[in-house]
């Protein structure tokens, strides 16, 4: 028996997962997936750090399993940067080092990627009933495969085959700048160099959880449509906290679900034009990549408002690139349903390392 430990680690909870590497299911997409023997969350800032919950964890699985487990290797997605495997939660004040957690936890093999990695390894991993087709497309076995997710902020990256396995390749992308394509994008864009007094918009700016909230200011402010009460009070409360270190109000699910609801047109709006900006850069990302192995939409949002995705506008977005429509067109579209698809990463990434 290989067991394998993955852990999906943010400044909030840690959802740790222990994995049996020699009895697999079948993945009809792309790999087969380890069977998971133990799973369990845990409240992040309730423990100084992450040592004594991995110690916890397999404490717990020990008394479920009936013997206990080490693992051979582990694999830990972070919520923030790692640099020379260590990290700093966004947010939360745990300082992690993989050979610390290694030499503290006896795990001869202790990787730390990012969350966003940790998705791109996941995907490879999907079972059928995880993912949503939004275009079928031309698949090709060999070629790269795309990820774009828009959550928090807009995360980008890409896998290619190996005849090892696979590997992932982390990026920025979505940090490069929003570029308008019609007169209402503009007046955003001047709206957002305005009201941050910045010299640059990226497109994180308005393909992300805060991207919705500042389309819908702007649309507001400019009267395109009049406010609903019930939202407006949302909003006013989201403005009201957004620079406080705890925000309770969640105002980009609440003009989503009114969208979906068709209960506000100014949410409607909003939603329309953040679909489309989506769809754009989903094009964009796939233009430099030809990913003929699948674009996968992930993030938190994409599987909560799967109708607007669904809707001709998206992919209407995505393919409007002019003489290279045709070759978009063999780029098979994903939705990535399954919520753990990161914890499904990190279990693959310690395979790997």
């Amino acid at each position: 028996m290989t067991l394998l430990l993955a852990g999906d680690i943010g400044g909030t909870k840690t959802i740790l997962r222990l994995v049996d590497a020699t009895t697999t299911i079948q993945a009809t997409r792309m790999q087969e997936r380890s069977k998971i023997l133990y799973e369990f969350r845990y409240l992040s800032g309730n423990y100084p750090d992450l040592v004594p919950i991995v110690e916890l964890f397999l404490q717990e699985a020990g008394e479920q399993l009936g013997y206990i487990p080490k693992p051979e290797s582990a694999c830990f997605a972070i919520a923030g940067p790692v640099v020379n495997q260590t990290a700093k939660l966004t947010n939360l004040s745990w300082r992690l080092d993989a050979q610390h957690l290694s030499q503290e936890l006896d795990i001869s093999h202790v990787t730390l990627i990012n969350d966003f990695e940790a998705i791109g390894y996941g995907v490879t991993g999907l079972l059928d009933d995880d993912i949503l087709t939004l275009q079928t497309g031309q698949p090709q076995a060999g070629a790269p495969i795309g990820v774009i997710g828009a959550g928090t902020g807009l995360g980008q990256c890409f896998v290619t085959p190996l005849t090892t396995g696979i590997k992932v390749y982390p990026c920025e992308g979505g940090h490069t700048d929003f570029a308008p394509r019609s007169e209402l994008e503009f007046q955003l864009l001047k709206y957002l160099l305005a009201k941050h007094n910045i010299d640059r918009v990226s497109v994180e700016r308005v393909v992300s959880g805060p991207g919705i909230v500042a389309i819908y200011q702007f649309l507001r402010d400019r009267q395109i449509a009049k406010e609903s009460p019930e939202i407006a009070e949302i909003v006013k409360e989201w403005e009201h906290q957004i620079g406080l270190s705890d925000v309770t109000i969640d105002a980009a699910a609440a003009i989503s679900q009114a969208a979906l609801a068709k209960q506000d047109y100014l949410s409607e709006r909003t939603m329309q034009l953040f679909v489309e900006a989506y769809g754009a850069e989903a094009g964009n990302l796939a233009l430099k990549l030809l990913p003929y192995n699948g674009l996968y939409i992930a993030g938190g949002i994409a599987p909560k408002i799967l109708p607007l995705l669904e809707a001709p506008e998206f992919l209407q977005a995505f393919s409007n690139k002019g003489r290279m429509k045709p070759i978009l067109a063999k780029v098979p579209v994903y939705v990535v349903l399954n919520p753990q698809v990161g914890l499904i990463g990190a279990a693959i990434c310690a395979t790997i390392f």
